[in-house]
């Protein structure tokens, strides 16, 4: 698959680590767990937001475009990278926050939050659970035309087809580093939002035909309405690819029971994730995404979905500044 017609800024410099997780593999006594450092990309402080947004940037750049609005939950890792390529490009940046839970944005909140106010945002507004984003994000943009300015929507999670591009680049990125080490993954598991992540690497896998099982551990839905975001996303990537071929609805495995009681809020699975991860190999996970998806991989192990013997893959996507939010309930106090 040839990415070199799509305009692409380049935030990281060469792949992300490939690491092999030995304190934590023997802590959880089931499957080999290895970890792709994706929480390592370029822009500060990291995630695979990068990879998305090294596309979407380029388009906005390309197009003339002054000032990025994108839109996202409180503690939202995709607004603060996107406010970071913002910074590094010398463009403004605006978001639209929908507050999911009421009462969950708060100005002065650490995490995410103050790094928002530190990179300098232009202006946040704030919109109660179910606004329409994207006609929410089109009025920030007619206001910044109405001043002369031009804007450039991205959508939440930076996905779609364009922004998915990311993850077949790093779908070729982990297929030439398994060569080069000498290993091959019997799974690989994957937090699944917005659909980005998860959809842009099926898509790089299936051209690539890396015959590998994605699982992807959704963050804010169950596999009932995740499937169908996946599986669309997924498409719509191979189509701008033109690969010609049709997702095979098999392929998108999704995995529930991990993400309640709510969207963003604290359960015991992802604390004793964020724990076992710290306190075995020193790496930090975040409370919204990463926890809840390292949560899953524990239980699907446990289970005996992953074996003993079997090597496991975990993306690693990110998001260790909302940690600082979360102090007290990781810690237990």
């Amino acid at each position: 698959m040839d990415l070199a017609r799509f305009p692409r800024r380049h935030y990281s410099h060469g792949p992300t680590p490939l690491e092999f997780l030995p304190n934590f593999t023997r802590a959880l006594g089931g499957p080999d767990v290895w970890i792709k450092r994706d929480d390592l990309l370029g822009l500060a402080p990291g995630g695979n937001k990068t990879r998305k947004l090294e596309f979407l940037v380029a388009d906005a750049l390309a197009k003339g475009c002054d000032t990025l609005v994108t839109c996202g939950a409180p503690q939202s890792n995709h607004c603060r990278l996107t406010l970071s390529a913002a910074v590094k490009e010398g463009l403004k940046c605006r978001f639209v926050i929908e507050e999911r839970i009421p009462g969950s944005y708060r100005d002065d909140a650490s995490g995410n939050h103050f790094l928002f106010r530190l990179f300098g945002v232009e202006s946040i507004t704030v919109v109660p659970a179910g606004t329409n984003m994207a006609a929410a994000m089109q009025q920030v943009a007619d206001e910044l035309a109405r001043q002369g300015r031009k804007a450039y929507a991205i959508p939440g999670g930076g996905s779609n087809a364009l922004g998915g591009l990311g993850y077949v680049a790093c779908a070729q990125e982990l297929q030439q580093q398994t060569f080069e080490q000498g290993v091959r993954f019997d799974h690989v598991v994957v937090g699944s939002g917005s659909s980005g992540t998860h959809g842009g690497l099926l898509a790089g896998f299936l051209g690539n035909r890396i015959d590998v099982p994605i699982h992807g551990v959704g963050v804010s839905r169950d596999p009932a309405d995740q499937a169908p975001l996946v599986h669309k996303e997924a498409q719509a990537v191979c189509d701008l690819l033109g690969l010609g071929l049709e997702v095979p609805r098999e392929a998108v495995r999704c995995v529930g029971g991990y993400w309640q009681p709510k969207y963003s809020l604290p359960n015991a699975a992802m604390v004793e994730a964020v724990q076992l991860l710290a306190r075995t190999e020193a790496i930090l996970l975040d409370p919204v995404y990463t926890g809840k998806i390292m949560a899953g991989l524990i239980g699907l192990s446990r289970a005996g979905t992953f074996r003993k013997g079997e090597k496991v893959l975990f993306v690693h996507t990110g998001g260790a500044p909302a940690v600082h939010a979360y102090e007290a309930t990781l810690l237990g106090r």
